[in-house]
């Protein structure tokens, strides 16, 4: 057996889990193929460099990021640690100097005498050898070709097109009702209603809304796919015609509101993202709209004036596993258990949630070099909930995710003092699981 393990990868998922794994007595050789080779995003040398904003969002834990980052802190993330070392001012937001946190990074990574660092491409890995992926969602195509081939993930995405996501308590359903068309099978979608002056405005809205600054590399691929027709943005189906949304996503034929007794001028439909129905996305709203004007428009759509997105829609270039059919909840491989994969290839989405995978497959590589259970965090947990849906999705097709409470195991009680209240009470109860683990996860 051999004495150390793999890291591909030295973003942030790649240092966090050769952290966890040096921290607990284990040879790491962290591959890393900057500085000879960048993607078209990374631009530094640096370990963990931030390709987007240097905001690692809301820091409070009634926010789901927040509650993510409050766990991985008390689970001695070298990341948070890191990330609170560098910090700069941003209200309630935890934002870096982003120069130095990677600086940061860099340093202890470099400066620990159990990781090895190895400057080159990394294009297949040694079974036999226990490795965390970590290579992120721009991939090379060499990697990417061995992890479907050779590794046999099938069906690995290499474009990110998924709607916006709705906390469904916030739907306001004296306007919206359950339905499905032509009242076959179970009432199982939500739909928003729409006169025709409703129609108009949000119409309008929506064909004149900004639209995200596309990187070069998104760019190419949106090219690629213009003649795939699911992946098209509702914004740009919109400018193809006044109606054409009316004859596609937003058709009402066969959806009856049961108060009126007829149809509409045009309706949106949310379907159920999980099981426990606490989420609603709504269908056919692929979009590369900035999140403000997300936000702005589809508040316009009756309804969901008053909605709470758990997730804005997304549009990019994003190599992603198809995870439900290929990984367990501590990011090892369902047909192999010495391959572990970590960050946005899971099909976590953001710079914590990549954190918080790299720390779980460090961990649980650690445990497995020493021949011990894994950890499994529970749902009750952000860490675990994030886990939890990589291992399990949602329903329908598996799409990237952030954290949100959401998939978040409901409570079993209600709490009175509204979303506020009701989220101090999932987080209390989450940060006592934390502290309950850590005496296991030390391990």
């Amino acid at each position: 057996m051999n004495d150390y393990i793999n890291v591909c990868g030295a973003g942030l998922a790649g240092c966090e889990a050769a952290w966890q794994i040096a921290k607990r007595g284990i040879k790491v050789r962290l591959y890393e193929m900057k500085p000879c080779k960048y993607t078209p995003a990374h631009h530094s040398e640096k370990f963990a460099e931030l390709v987007c904003s240097n905001s690692l969002r809301s820091d409070r834990v009634t926010n789901a990021v927040g509650l993510l980052k409050e766990e991985l802190l008390r689970m001695d993330s070298l990341i948070m640690e890191a990330a609170y070392a560098t910090r700069v001012p941003a209200g309630s937001a935890l934002a870096v100097d982003r120069n130095l946190f990677s600086e940061y990074i860099t340093d202890k990574i470099k400066s620990n005498p159990m990781i090895e660092i190895v400057s080159q491409e990394v294009s297949d890995v040694d079974s036999d050898v226990i490795t965390v992926v970590a290579t992120g969602p721009l991939t090379s195509d060499k990697m990417a070709d061995y992890i479907q081939k050779d590794l046999g993930c099938k069906g690995l995405h290499f474009f990110d097109a998924a709607a916006p996501i709705v906390d469904y308590s916030t739907i306001n359903m004296d306007v919206a009702f359950f339905a499905s068309r032509y009242d076959k099978g179970d009432a199982d979608y939500i739909n928003c209603p729409m006169t025709k002056e409703q129609y108009d405005v949000f119409y309008e809205a929506l064909v004149s809304a900004d639209e995200a600054e596309l990187k070069d590399f998104d760019r190419e691929m949106q090219k690629e796919l213009k003649v795939f027709e699911g992946c098209m943005p509702v914004e740009v189906m919109a400018k193809r015609g006044y109606d054409t949304l009316r004859y596609g996503p937003l058709k009402p034929v066969g959806l009856v509101d049961k108060r009126t007794g007829k149809e509409s001028y045009a309706v949106v439909q949310l379907r159920k993202e999980n099981a426990e129905g606490t989420m609603y996305n709504l269908v056919g709203f692929q979009t590369h709209l900035t999140f403000p004007e997300q936000k702005r428009v589809f508040r316009l759509i009756p309804g969901l004036e008053n909605a709470e997105f758990y997730r804005y829609g997304i549009m990019h270039r994003n190599t992603y596993l198809n995870s439900p059919e290929i990984l367990s909840a501590d990011y090892s491989m369902k047909s192999n258990a010495n391959i572990f994969f970590a960050g946005q290839m899971t099909g976590v989405e953001g710079y914590i949630e990549s954190t918080g995978s790299g720390f779980v497959a460090g961990i649980n590589a650690a445990r497995r070099f020493r021949g011990i259970e894994p950890v499994v965090f529970p749902k009750t947990t952000m860490i675990g909930a994030m886990a939890h849906y990589i291992e399990n999705g949602g329903n329908g097709e598996f799409v990237p995710m952030n954290a949100n409470f959401g998939i978040v195991k409901p409570l079993p009680m209600r709490v009175k003092g509204g979303k506020v209240a009701r989220y101090e009470v999932v987080a209390a109860r989450a940060l006592d699981e934390i502290e309950a683990l850590k005496p296991v996860v030390k391990e």
